[in-house]
């Protein structure tokens, strides 16, 4: 029998609808019936393609037992934190607070007012390497909350004290200037790894938004330092096992600091975030792989994640089905020395292990090795190595493949918008700009839909119940900004000021501080708030980056005001933690730089809007159209005309116009950085 959760669209949810687990959905409801029952709620949180979320559902959740335990002493509510990145952030900010570590599954105990007062994250079935059972941690919270009580309500208290009391420091006055940078840059440089790329050790994250803020820097500066950090990373993570060697498109993360073995889920975020930085990393360079990998990336994204709306799904599993049906991590991309002689043969299959880097060992499990380019084997004929690809891609197609959760997210939809628009405009691949075209169709329809307030999630063409947070109003209007520039629709533009317009109503609070959720939002034990990147760019830096370049398409005042403002926190957290501001230093390098303001009067895809878009100067916008309704499209378009009948290009900085030029060599110069 179905529980509430069969009523939802998260594909998260879903999964758990058939648990004998009397699920509820994060609901007032749920809390009414805790606190008539007089119990507490135990609250699980996960997202589907989260491998420990599926162990500790199938040991715990599938289990009769267990779950008649939790029925009878708990209120159970699942929460997908995709859906409800809020109440993710505040419990995972309590749960950090109290272990000193977090991540998913997060298990947290809450009186009916929402307050916690106990936590972990994944509990075994079995007592093991120092941890309770999860049923010997659902008796004890049992007896806590039976026989002491009071002591559960000052815990419980106490907690929510210390959350309200951690205000933020937000920078206070003023704006990340040269010294804030440059301490930024040095703080990278000390935490860099030479020998492998990347910053810190392992886990190794693809650092997507520091790696725009050294591209950004170096083309406003020219510290070659910077520049060599970015290509050597890139480099590095399109060589190793994060980077899917036949199929294109990068994992979630490296287990170990040389990008060997990855975790094998890949999210929508990662590879629009990283497809964008390899355009950009070709455009500051000119390397072959790096338009490589972004093209392949782009392709991978349309290919595997696209919905039949035109959205992108969120994210495929890690997990799949191996040759004796048991579901394991990365069974559809590993491969054995045998199996490769299976599908190519003796001759290609000795060539493809030396080439891809497949040992007799296997450098993951069970003699199974990650495909990657270790690089030593000299020259290699490209037609051959195309050949092999192209074989065991269609043989690796043939394997059971990783599930796929298909909600559509609004911020990271936002992402592959501005990703997919770039990228299709640098390497003249309209069908990529067709495809972004496509999906902020679907934000707009279905997201925006009649209520004229953004709503995080969809599924099917249906929209689901959860109000949009700060990172979608931010993501989205950076995706339409980058959709304008590319193909002159100032419709774009205009959806962008209409999110950006509701950033400044109800997200911002005093000083130019940002707030995750809207004024008029559910209130939850403590407003989270947070200006850190963690997998994505901050919402509170998304939005500061994308107020700056509506700012400088329109001339809006109030949104250079309120960017500057959001850019306080930049100041004060830039030099001390840039690894985890990297897109708010991204933004300040707009900043420092202008940003420029490019007008092209002239044909849409002609060379001088080309070379404009190919322009390195950091944060640059771009205008172009022709004829008299330009101007009504983009202001900046007004009162540009056509120099000797000849398209025209225009630059303008810190309210200073150079003369216009008819020449793209010319224009190239003043975009240079």
């Amino acid at each position: 029998m179905a529980n509430r959760l069969a009523q939802t669209t998260s594909p998260y949810l879903l999964q758990h609808a058939d648990n004998p687990v009397d699920w509820w959905p994060w609901s007032p409801e749920a809390f009414e019936e805790a606190r008539k029952r007089d119990v507490p709620v135990l609250l699980s949180v996960g997202y589907a393609s989260c491998h420990w979320c599926h162990v500790m559902a199938h040991e715990s959740f599938e289990d009769d037992d267990t779950a008649a335990y939790l029925n009878a002493h708990f209120v159970p509510v699942k929460v997908d934190r995709e859906e409800r990145p809020d109440v993710d952030a505040v419990y995972m900010e309590a749960v950090q607070a109290a272990t000193g570590h977090g991540g998913w599954p997060m298990t947290v105990f809450l009186t009916p007012d929402a307050e916690p007062f106990y936590f972990g994250t994944y509990f075994p079935p079995e007592p093991r390497h120092g941890s309770p059972s999860f049923q010997q941690v659902l008796e004890g919270v049992t007896t806590a909350w039976t026989d002491r009580r009071e002591e559960v309500a000052e815990v419980a208290g106490r907690i929510v004290a210390d959350l309200a009391g951690r205000s933020l420091v937000h920078g206070g006055d003023g704006v990340p200037g040269e010294s804030e940078v440059a301490q930024a840059l040095l703080g990278l440089t000390r935490e860099y790894d030479e020998q492998h790329g990347g910053f810190g050790g392992a886990p190794k994250f693809p650092p997507a938004m520091a790696v725009e803020f050294l591209l950004r820097h170096y083309a406003r500066t020219g510290a070659e330092g910077a520049l060599q950090m970015a290509a050597d990373t890139c480099a590095a993570m399109a060589r190793g096992g994060i980077y899917d060697q036949l199929g294109g498109g990068f994992a979630r993360y490296s287990v170990d600091r040389e990008w060997i073995v990855p975790h094998f889920e890949k999210m929508l975020y990662d590879n629009a975030l990283l497809c964008r930085v390899y355009a950009h990393l070709w455009r500051a360079t000119g390397s072959d792989e790096a338009r490589r990998i972004a093209l392949e990336t782009a392709d991978f994204m349309v290919r595997e994640l696209r919905t039949a709306e035109g959205g992108f799904a969120s994210a495929l599993d890690a997990d799949s089905e191996d040759a004796e049906g048991r579901h394991v991590e990365g069974a559809f991309y590993v491969w054995t020395p045998e199996q490769l002689r299976e599908v190519l043969g003796e001759d290609d299959a000795a060539f493809a292990a030396a080439y891809f880097g497949v040992t007799e060992e296997g450098t993951f499990e069970e003699g199974a090795s990650v495909l990657r380019l270790p690089g030593d084997t000299g020259p290699v004929d490209a037609a051959r190595v195309a050949g092999v690809r192209a074989r065991l891609l269609a043989a690796r197609d043939e394997r059971p493949h990783p599930g796929r959760d298909d909600k559509v997210v609004a911020a990271w939809n936002g992402l592959a918008i501005a990703a997919l628009a770039e990228t299709g405009a640098y390497f003249d691949r309209p069908d990529l700009v067709e495809r972004a075209t496509e999906a902020a169709d679907l934000l707009v329809r279905v997201h925006l839909g009649e209520v004229a307030r953004l709503t995080r999630t969809s599924k099917d063409g249906r929209a689901g119940d959860n109000a949009g947070v700060l990172e979608d109003y931010g993501d989205v209007a950076e995706g339409f900004l980058a959709l304008a520039a590319v193909t002159g629709e100032g419709a774009w533009l205009e959806f962008a000021g209409f999110l950006l317009d509701i950033v400044l109503e109800q997200f911002t609070g005093e000083g130019g501080q940002l707030y995750d959720t809207a004024h008029d939002a559910e209130q939850l034990i403590r407003r989270p708030q947070d200006p850190t990147d963690s997998a994505t760019p901050s919402g509170w830096t998304a939005a500061a980056g994308a107020l700056l370049s509506y700012a400088a398409y329109t001339g809006s005042e109030a949104h250079r005001t309120a960017a500057e403002g959001a850019l306080g926190v930049v100041k004060a957290l830039g030099p001390r933690v840039p690894r985890f501001v990297g897109w708010g230093l991204a933004v300040a390098e707009a900043l420092l730089d202008g940003p420029r303001e490019v007008a092209v009067a002239g044909p849409i895809g002609g060379e001088l809007h080309r070379t404009a878009l190919l322009g390195r100067a950091p944060g640059a916008v771009v205008a172009a159209g022709e004829g008299a309704g330009a101007g009504a499209e983009f202001p900046l378009l007004v009162d540009r005309p056509l120099m000797g009948g000849e398209p025209t290009a225009y630059v303008c900085r810190h309210f200073v116009c150079d003369a216009p030029t008819t020449d793209a060599g010319e224009l190239a110069g003043k975009l240079g950085g």
